[in-house]
């Protein structure tokens, strides 16, 4: 029979055990919990999305993307360039127009670009002579991404041997969303400054997506278009035609663009194609934004 000391002491024993198994328990309860970092995974970049020279503007504005669309600047100062164009047009009375140019570029500082055109007509008629000589002139109004919408202007002026001379203003706007889709819309106003002053006004806009960086997009081009003459400006024929696009870059300084555009109102021609070779002279504006000689920021 036990006495009460050893009962006793029997409890303190229990109650000691049990405070040690405890322990371990507490011990793992207040124990901190180690979260380990977050890992961000991102896709490769684009080269073609990237900022490139004095503007810091995307590779893919500097070769020409839509045909009827023009985006920001292409070159940057004094860097130059050579383009190929043909437009063909199919009228819904079976006849047909072409027309050819030839295109020198040469960048300026301070965001600006000069174009020289030579254009040759074929018309319905199939005789083909001179159609024009213009100057175009475009100014961005800041650098790539510092306004909404990247607004740059354009002044051109066209010398027609055979007819009034052509004055024509546009507001180019354009950006690109996310890395691979890339847009633009024209806002145009043409004149002539004589004869039956044929007015033109205008709205374009084009989309593309790119399948292969810096070599391979696709998407489409839309271009509206009201012409009257004095005395009929309340009555314009109005043309509207719209078609995919396909741009295809062969090499680092070359580019192919085809745009076959098809007639929807009553005014507009049947068909009405592009095809644009260019070729740009010189490396310095793929040169990473970061990269490029002070002298050369604007």
């Amino acid at each position: 029979m036990q006495t009460k000391g050893e009962q006793m002491r029997r409890r303190y024993a229990v109650l000691i055990g049990l405070s040690l198994l405890s322990v371990p328990v507490l011990a793992q309860t207040h124990t901190p919990v180690t979260t380990a970092p977050e890992i961000e995974v991102h896709g490769i970049p684009l080269k073609e999305a990237q900022a490139i020279g004095p503007y810091a503007q995307p590779e893919w504005t500097t070769e020409r993307r839509f045909p009827t669309t023009r985006v920001y600047v292409q070159q940057t100062p004094w860097e130059q360039g050579v383009e190929g164009w043909w437009r063909g047009k199919w009228f819904k009375d079976g006849t047909s127009q072409q027309r050819y140019e030839a295109e020198y570029e040469l960048g300026l500082p301070h965001r600006m670009q000069l174009d020289i055109y030579q254009a040759w007509k074929t018309d319905k008629e199939h005789i083909s002579k001179p159609e024009y000589t213009s100057t175009e002139l475009r100014y961005g109004l800041a650098d790539w991404g510092k306004l909404p919408l990247n607004p740059t202007l354009y002044g051109e002026a066209k010398y027609v041997p055979d007819g009034p001379n052509v004055l024509e203003g546009k507001l180019l706007l354009g950006d690109q969303i996310g890395q691979r889709i890339h847009w633009g819309v024209n806002f145009v106003w043409e004149e002539e400054t004589g004869g039956e002053r044929t007015r033109e006004l205008a709205f374009s806009h084009a989309i593309s997506y790119t399948l292969i960086d810096q070599k391979l997009s696709i998407g489409y081009e839309l271009n509206y278009a009201q012409e009257s003459v004095t005395g009929e400006r309340a009555d314009p024929e109005k043309s509207l035609v719209i078609g995919p696009s396909v741009q295809w870059r062969p090499t680092r300084n070359t580019h192919l663009d085809l745009v076959p555009m098809f007639g929807v109102t009553a005014d507009s021609p049947r068909i009405q194609s592009y095809l644009v070779f260019g070729f740009d002279f010189g490396s310095e504006r793929k040169t990473p934004a970061a990269a490029q000689p002070a002298s050369l920021r604007n």
